[in-house]
């Protein structure tokens, strides 16, 4: 599998030793999936602009983080990975000029609207303070199950995040939920290398994590390897 090579040097500064929180409904926390299909004649085009916007990002008020990612291959797909104190945060954030510039100017470019999945916690816990650098790794998987079989997964996924966190190498494994649609789940992984990211994929728990969702799933498993721009 292809790894995510993260080149920007900025730290990952959010506290490590915040517990975490399994399906807290009352965390009014909003994470955003964004997926971005560019032309691949102007995925340049778009990666600067994306940078663009992630740097007016960081100066607004309640951002906890933001991150803009291109995928490895096909290399014309993106995604805005934001993580808000709250919805009004997040609609503010939407709401601003530079927001505004970036999609009027992006939208010419791209060969379909941005996919923005709003989403909420199921079980996510601080990320730890990790210097990024060419060698990190970021992985984004999409899980879809059908409605009556979201019950029968939050165990497995649940107890699949807290064990991937206690692995060596590990500064982020987050699962969320899609608001408007809870039986969709995405998952954020970081990892301080490829060789932590390859033993992950084959840990135990991995592999009995995928023994009990492949019977329940909806979809294929869509994984998604990026790196930082």
């Amino acid at each position: 599998m292809r790894k995510i090579i993260l080149t920007t040097l900025t730290m990952i500064a959010l506290g490590a030793t915040t517990p975490a929180r399994a399906q807290d409904n009352g965390d009014p926390t909003v994470y955003v999936a964004g997926y971005v299909d560019a032309s691949y004649a102007a995925k340049n085009q778009v990666a600067s602009l994306l940078r663009q916007l992630a740097g007016a990002a960081h100066n607004q008020k309640d951002l906890i983080r933001f991150e803009a990612l291109q995928r490895t291959s096909p290399n014309n797909q993106f995604m805005i990975v934001e993580t808000w104190k709250d919805q009004q945060a997040r609609d503010a954030h939407m709401a601003s000029p530079q927001r505004k510039q970036f999609q009027s100017q992006v939208e010419p470019l791209l060969i379909a609207p941005i996919d923005d999945r709003l989403c909420l916690t199921t079980s996510t816990a601080a990320s730890k303070f990790v210097p990024i650098t060419s060698s990190t790794v970021y992985v984004v998987t999409h899980v879809d199950v059908p409605g009556a079989n979201r019950d029968k997964l939050l165990p497995a996924i649940t107890a699949f995040a807290e064990a991937s966190r206690k692995e060596s190498g590990n500064w982020r494994f987050d699962v969320v939920y899609q608001k408007n649609r809870t039986n969709h789940f995405t998952v954020f992984e970081g990892w301080k290398d490829q060789k932590s990211n390859d033993a992950h994929e084959l840990a135990a728990h991995t592999k009995e994590f995928r023994n009990v969702l492949t019977p329940l799933t909806g979809a294929m498993y869509d994984q998604r390897w990026y790196r930082a721009i």
